[in-house]
């Protein structure tokens, strides 16, 4: 089980650093995978925007290689039982340890304005997204492992008060370790909310590639064979070796061994490449966005098969508890 925000554009790192793994679990694996609207309102008061993000995003993520018929791909908001679960993990999560978490001190930092009750126990509900379904596997990046430790400790604390119901969560990428794709202007990671000129999102145009990675970092070049390479060059060749061929990243690593290199040429080569991964994402994801009918029977389907497991984990809940009166 996973999901992803319904707020900003997909780019190059939701899809090696989540999607594309979603895409190999479908194959081997029950999965579930959710579009958090809900998640989404604790910084995003305003739902103007709301509809047409969860349409981007579903349709993004079947573009990418997503099977509905395969997945349950559904809607937060669509599962009823997640509020219910969401409420009662409420009763197990302490107010101290939620103010210890990184994402909410973040949150606090970045809207002082805006600390609403559901930024504080947004950790909860992530737990109830995934404790819903009784899911053991959960595909995640580093920047998650803590809600994914809460998750474990309010389904053990569950678990110890009333009785055996939810397996422990653990983070899941098939034993290989996660891709953190580099941001083009050598800071951090692509991400949704900060420099977006310097990440590449699945929706980009051709031109907006070539802008954004022609102003990639870069220096001189090296002085003399074989030195070091600084970080920010290391990250123009990391993305390289995700949509380039092997003869192609073999070259430039020899034009640089030789201190030869032409950024300028490396740069043009990347943009045209990544141009060739991207484009048929954008244009597939375009095509299915404009098509309502099938993303509205994609959410149907969705949410039935998500309510259908959410269902069976309440009856379970509610019997441990002692909530059945009759």
């Amino acid at each position: 089980m996973s999901g992803i925000r319904s707020t900003g554009f997909l780019h190059l790192g939701n899809y090696f650093g989540a999607i594309r793994n979603y895409v190999r679990m479908q194959e081997e694996y029950t999965c579930y995978f959710m579009v958090a609207d809900l998640h989404s309102l604790t910084t995003h008061p305003d739902t103007k925007e709301l509809k047409p993000n969860v349409h981007r995003v579903l349709a993004e993520n079947i573009a990418c290689g997503l099977d509905p018929e395969k997945v349950a791909l559904y809607c937060q908001s669509h599962v009823y039982e997640t509020a219910e679960l969401y409420l009662l993990l409420n009763m197990l999560a302490y107010k101290g340890e939620l103010e210890k978490t990184t994402t909410f001190k973040d949150k606090v930092r970045q809207h002082p304005e805006n600390v609403n009750a559901g930024l504080l126990t947004y950790p909860v509900l992530q737990a109830a997204d995934i404790l819903l379904h009784r899911a053991s596997l959960v595909p995640v990046g580093k920047d998650q492992e803590q809600h994914l430790e809460m998750s474990r400790n309010f389904a053990n604390r569950f678990n110890h008060r009333y009785r055996e119901v939810f397996p422990e969560p653990f983070a899941f990428n098939f034993g290989e370790a996660l891709i953190k794709v580099p941001s083009l202007d050598g800071t951090g990671k692509m991400s949704k909310s900060e420099n977006q000129y310097a990440t590449i999102f699945l929706s980009d145009s051709d031109d907006l590639i070539r802008k954004k990675i022609m102003k990639a970092k870069t220096d001189a070049g090296p002085s003399a064979p074989n030195m070091p390479m600084p970080d920010y060059i290391e990250n123009i060749f990391l993305l390289m070796k995700l949509v380039s061929g092997a003869d192609t990243i073999q070259k430039f690593e020899e034009d640089y061994n030789k201190a030869a290199i032409r950024y300028g040429d490396m740069k043009k080569q990347l943009a045209e490449d990544m141009i060739r991964f991207v484009a048929p994402i954008r244009e597939k994801a375009e095509s299915i966005r404009q098509d309502q009918a099938y993303l509205k029977r994609i959410m149907e389907m969705g949410a039935e098969k998500a309510r259908i497991s959410a269902a069976a984990t309440m009856e379970k809940v509610r019997e441990a508890i002692g909530l059945k009166y009759y």
